[in-house]
Parts: structure tokens; C-alpha cells; sequence
């Protein structure tokens, strides 16, 4: 079941999130985050875009949510989107639920552009992200540093409109 996340969700959203911050560089966050700090994401995300989460047997195993561009007005109708799922229940199928919803979401928002980061390599976000439209649009080399590794990060965009449809 895919609902609206709530800031009592917070500690089953950092349990997924906080492994990929401890065991991965598809994020760039180098300490785990605080129930109390995901309780305040989710409430900032929620006032202005949505936040859903995926539930299987009363456990929440996935997330998805968008955020602002960046902060200059003109980008107003542009956000950044974001998901993850659970490591023991990747590959079947719910990223690609919680992302038809939130993209649904946003079409009906009237948002016109979608940029997905992707650290890189990552084939599983490339191939989320490719079936549903998003293009490559930029390549930053070695923009980030996680586990004295360099990382680099794609961008992905796909542009919205009345006649798109999400697959």
C-alpha cells in the first residue's frame, strides 16, 4: 500500500536510509541521520510536495518524495526527486510503484521539470529512472567523497507535460 508519509514514519524511513549512508555512496550523507532530523525532512517536504512511503504488512519498505530545485523563485516549478527502498525488498517493483505515484503527484502539482542525482555507477536507478522518460542531461566527475573513493553523479530530467503519461 502506498500512502502519505507522516513524521511518525521518521524511524522506519532512517532504518532504510541509514543503511545506504553507512553501506553505500548513492548518498552523500556520511553520518547516519536522527529520527528527530528525518521527523523534520518529512515535515518540510510535506508543507510543499508530497512524501510517500510503501507499506508491505504494516512495514514501511520504501520511500519516495520530491524536493525544490533549488531555492531562487524562478525555479519554483522544478524539483529533485528521491527514492529508496528497503535492501530486502529491492527489485520487486517498489521503487517503480512509489515513483508512478509521486510523479503522478507532481504532474498534478504542475511541475514541469524532474531532475533525478544519480551517484554513479548505479544500473538499478539508471534503469527506474530511464523507464519512465527521464533523459541523461549532465556528468559531474568526481564531485563527491565517500569511503576515499571519488564519486561521480548524473543528472537525469524529465521534462512534464499534458500529453505525458508515466508507464
Amino acid at each position: 500500500m502506498i500512502r502519505s508519509a507522516t513524521i511518525t514514519d521518521a524511524t522506519a524511513i532512517c532504518t532504510i536510509y541509514n543503511h545506504y549512508v553507512a553501506n553505500t555512496t548513492i548518498t552523500f550523507e556520511e553520518s547516519p541521520v536522527s529520527n528527530e532530523e528525518m521527523a523534520q525532512r518529512i515535515k518540510d517536504v510535506t508543507g510543499n510536495l508530497a512524501w510517500y512511503v510503501f507499506e508491505l504488512n504494516c512495514e514501511v519498505v520504501g520511500y519516495a518524495y520530491a524536493t525544490p530545485w533549488r531555492t531562487r523563485c524562478a525555479y519554483r516549478l522544478s524539483v529533485e526527486s528521491t527514492v529508496y527502498v528497503s535492501p530486502g525488498h529491492a527489485r520487486n517493483g517498489i521503487g517503480s510503484q512509489l515513483y508512478r505515484t509521486l510523479l503522478d503527484d507532481l504532474r498534478s502539482r504542475d511541475i514541469h521539470v524532474i531532475l533525478g542525482g544519480i551517484a554513479l555507477p548505479n544500473v538499478g536507478s539508471i534503469a527506474l529512472h530511464e523507464h519512465f522518460g527521464f533523459e541523461k542531461v549532465a556528468h559531474i566527475k568526481q564531485i563527491g567523497r565517500k569511503f576515499d573513493q571519488w564519486i561521480d553523479v548524473g543528472y537525469w530530467e524529465l521534462i512534464m507535460n499534458e500529453n505525458q503519461k508515466t508507464h
